[in-house]
């Protein structure tokens, strides 16, 4: 009877894990749709290839190498992890049975492809960052270097058991170990090829670039929110007890709550600064507050995640507008959604975690930014030498899609058409 208990509770937990996977894969459709519609007509192509094989190289990439340095077996240092290509064996079966406190729960290969699709998400928020202007074959060799390296080397020092881990550094999900990290390498990659033809003036003024089709977008919003679930939610790596499913349950009420008040408070916020209610905003207001709980979702209660939720959305307005001034173009708001909440998230699990400390968040802040800021710009440098980064400016006024991808997204309403 205790084998059978013990073999229903890793099936379970296995089953939850796969299933909060598939949310997380769904989210790769969520970030392709939201950047699609907030990129003009004549690019959307671009960006949906973009996104449709960063996923593709991500998976691989990290099944291929990524994972082992993410998680090594045999770790150089609690600073430096080791190496090692493809996967092994799942857990056996007599290991399950045997139980006790270090018998694994669920299996590994499910652990694997919850990770890598984390993995692909961070870089998926890189995509949006550099949309418009970065071409698509340098892009794709960073995510190559990225989910390879770069990204599970400070994944290591967390999750995989680093420095940063033993520091007593707190992210239950990834406000800071996934979303802003991806938000620092975009940061990088952005001041790497510049903003966008026409988006700033002379004399400091910012010209509105609108999205092509804001319904896509919105779409884009609300899958990656459904996602969100998953994200957070499969992060308590359990299910199969009153306590866990309790835990989960609560997990998707404070990330619901988070998402709704960042998005309240950020139209409200909109309204008051602009006298209309920007739907970018609303948009990149829900997915703030997303951003911010996931780095404790589970501690706070209710109330304290629908504040954690909507001061996040007050942070992603004031940053969209901070790095307007300075000239910092990101077409889809990503480095404010996911590089600005997420620090707001990571401080605010002061409030509700008590094994948090003030040096142990900042710590883990700084030294993850560092590491993926100055890892990308190296990065970029090189790939900048070899082949170049942005279109040339013919390109960039025409559009990306005829040039990178000969087709266009939307032929119908084109000059093309015209006979």
């Amino acid at each position: 009877m205790g084998n059978m208990v013990i073999e229903v509770s890793y099936a379970l937990d296995t089953f939850y894990f796969l299933m909060c996977t598939a949310l997380v894969m769904w989210m790769a459709a969520g970030f392709a749709m939201l950047e699609a519609g907030l990129v003009r007509g004549k690019n959307t192509v671009e960006i949906l290839n973009k996104n449709a094989l960063l996923y593709g190289i991500a998976c691989f990439v990290y099944l291929l190498v990524g994972y082992n340095v993410m998680y090594p077996g045999d770790p150089i240092s609690a600073y430096i992890p080791g190496i090692d290509f493809l996967l092994g064996a799942d857990n056996a079966t007599d290991a399950v049975v045997a139980g006790g406190d270090d018998a694994p729960y669920y299996s590994t290969m499910a652990d694997f492809i919850f990770q890598a699709v984390f993995a692909a998400a961070t870089m998926s928020i890189v995509s949006g960052a550099v949309a418009e202007r970065m071409r698509l074959w340098p892009f794709l060799v960073f995510a190559v270097v990225m989910v390879a390296v770069i990204y599970p080397v400070e994944g290591y020092w967390k999750w995989g058991g680093g420095f940063l881990d033993q520091l007593g550094f707190q992210d239950f999900a990834g406000s800071v170990v996934v979303h802003m990290a991806g938000a620092s390498a975009a940061l990088a990659a952005v001041l790497m090829v510049g903003p966008r033809k026409g988006r700033y003036g002379k004399n400091g003024e910012v010209r509105a670039i609108p999205g092509a089709n804001l319904p896509l977008a919105t779409l884009g919003m609300f899958i990656l929110w459904m996602g969100w679930f998953g994200f957070n939610g499969g992060s308590e790596l359990k299910i199969a007890n009153v306590e866990e499913a309790n835990a989960v349950a609560k997990i998707f009420v404070n990330t619901n709550a988070a998402a709704a008040t960042g998005m309240i408070a950020a139209a409200l916020l909109a309204r008051a600064l602009f006298g209309k209610t920007d739907l970018t905003m609303t948009i990149n207001g829900a997915l703030a507050g997303l951003v911010a709980i996931t780095a404790e979702p589970l501690a706070p209660s209710a109330g304290m995640a629908s504040l954690i939720g909507a001061i996040g959305g007050v942070v992603v307005v004031f940053s969209v507008l901070a790095l307007d001034k300075l000239k910092i173009d990101d077409p889809v708001g990503a480095i404010s959604v996911h590089g600005s909440a997420g620090i707001w998230g990571i401080f605010a699990v002061l409030i509700s975690n008590d094994d948090a400390t003030f040096f142990g968040q900042l710590t883990g802040m700084v030294c993850t930014f560092l590491w993926m800021f100055c890892a990308t710009l190296v990065t970029l440098w090189i790939i900048k030498k070899v082949m170049g980064l942005r279109v040339s400016e013919e390109e960039e006024l025409e559009g990306m899609d005829m040039h990178e991808c000969g087709m266009h997204a939307y032929p119908e309403f084109g000059q093309e058409t015209k006979s």
